[in-house]
């Protein structure tokens, strides 16, 4: 991918970034620093707050309009407890991607959108390897607008400038 100059900072980058994402859920930043190792379980894909909060990494993806392209978020999602153990049973099961769907709850504010907390998705496990594939179908939202029609490559410059420049 050719580089682009930032109309926000006015600097040229060397590649024109397609992925963005957050390495923690939002409710994450709810628990004070100095109580977290007590209170958060977390791997790179699986977060638990308290117990009680349960928590999924997956890739939201967006189609870019006349390009081969695909711009993703990584985002998390909530998960019920039982919905979230289910996940953990099968997790290096190859047969997962014959799972249902989960529902869950966005936990990523994403730049360049309106809140996305707490918009509903649909969390699809994928294969072996693969971070599972998050639908978001919170009714009128711009987010769930361009995941079902896709964006223009004016938009993803909009999307990335924001990522990087918040």
């Amino acid at each position: 991918m050719e580089g682009f100059t930032c109309s926000r900072c006015g600097e040229f980058h060397n590649e024109m970034p397609m992925c963005f994402g957050a390495e923690f859920p939002d409710y994450y930043f709810s628990v004070p620093p100095d109580e977290r190792e007590q209170r958060v379980e977390f791997t790179e894909s699986l977060c638990v707050v308290d117990e009680a909060h349960f928590f999924i990494r997956g890739r939201i993806e967006i189609p870019v309009i006349g390009r081969e392209e695909i711009f993703c978020w990584n985002v998390w999602a909530s998960l019920s407890e039982e919905n979230f153990y289910r996940v953990n049973e099968v997790w290096n099961d190859p047969e997962r991607v014959d799972e249902p769907a989960y529902f869950g709850w966005l936990q990523t504010q994403l730049p360049g959108y309106s809140d996305t907390l707490n918009i509903k998705t649909w969390v699809h496990t994928q294969e072996l390897g693969s971070i599972p594939l998050i639908k978001v179908f919170e009714e009128d939202h711009q987010l769930t607008l361009e995941q079902q029609n896709g964006i223009k490559w004016q938009r993803v410059m909009e999307l990335v400038e924001s990522a990087m420049h918040g």
